[in-house]
């Protein structure tokens, strides 16, 4: 059976998950003004969705919340133990999701430590076993990474990958030493379809790294023949990046205010019992920008210490 990665039209325009910024109000409000073709959830824990208490896995699952309107959406997660990836799997197959993601790309001591994220790159067997144990769920897996861990690895590490047959491989077109401190290097995107071409494999290939809107994704979708791009950064402050049309290069102050209100209402809604507001501080910049008076609504904001005291602020603003 074709998974919907294979059914989907291309190249495929896909959100980034972000840690505490693609949660369930972001993604929500993204939904509701420009659907990507897929969206994922925050990369989320599975020895803490299988261990946690009872507290703690509560917390867990708000980082699993979706809507409807999200389809296909798609759930990271990361571990170094095979048997605990196929429980979380499990379950959220028993949530409902369309997919699951592996993260195998990210530098965060803590989760390296653990041998997880960017560390799999180093033990290629493991990742391989992960892969098989998500498969388990009979929902489609991906694996989201990087070209290599110190060096460029692409050569030796995506074919270790395609063995196990994910549905998607998305290729973080960086180092793990290379963090994000330097250019993207969107040429191994390009060998990583070659490579994958060359071994007549199915598994599509997206990019990313460095996309600045979508005119650039399908300029570097056409450029390297990937089946799709993944935007992380250029979604921020701006949940109509995927509405596939110009209006959201002329959004008015007006527009951006009122896109806060609905997203401060859904953090509300969704996360204000678990969630710590400061994350909302993380959109403040992204949305007050661009126009006068911008930065001092900012410092305001970035100094409220609940919905309450930024609603107020916004709607005084607002009235001006």
């Amino acid at each position: 059976m074709q998974s919907f990665w294979h059914t989907l039209p291309k190249p495929l325009l896909v959100q980034a998950p972000m840690e505490d910024v693609t949660d369930a109000a972001f993604r929500r409000l993204i939904a509701r003004y420009g659907k990507p073709s897929v969206m994922f959830s925050e990369f989320t824990s599975a020895d803490g969705l299988v261990l946690a208490p009872e507290e703690g896995k509560t917390k867990l699952l708000k980082k699993l919340l979706y809507s409807e309107e999200e389809r296909p959406i798609v759930a990271q997660l990361f571990t170094a133990v095979p048997a605990r990836m196929e429980a979380a799997a499990r379950l959220t197959a028993d949530l409902g999701f369309d997919g699951i993601d592996i993260n195998m790309g990210c530098p965060d001591k803590a989760v390296e430590k653990s041998g997880c994220g960017a560390a799999l790159i180093k033990n290629p067997s493991l990742a391989r076993e992960l892969i098989r144990a998500a498969k388990k769920s009979g929902l489609p897996v991906s694996v989201k990474t990087r070209i290599g861990y110190n060096t460029d690895q692409l050569d030796a590490w995506l074919p270790e990958l395609l063995a196990e047959e994910p549905a998607a491989v998305t290729i973080h077109a960086r180092t793990r030493k290379e963090m994000s401190d330097v250019p993207a290097r969107w040429d191994t995107v390009a060998r990583a379809v070659a490579l994958r071409d060359s071994l007549g494999s199915k598994t599509l290939i997206l990019g990313n790294g460095d996309v600045k809107d979508i005119a650039d994704a399908r300029a570097k979708a056409a450029e390297t023949k990937c089946d799709g791009v993944m935007l992380g950064r250029a979604v921020f402050g701006n949940p109509w990046l995927f509405s596939h049309s110009q209006e959201y290069e002329n959004v008015t102050r007006e527009q951006k205010i009122q896109a806060l209100f609905e997203h401060l209402a859904l953090f509300e809604e969704l996360l204000g019992t678990t969630t710590n507001y400061a994350t909302m501080k993380k959109h403040f910049k992204a949305y007050v920008s661009g126009w006068d008076g911008a930065k001092e609504l900012r410092i305001r904001l970035m100094e409220t210490e609940s919905i309450t005291d930024a609603r107020h602020i916004l709607a005084e603003t607002a009235s001006r």
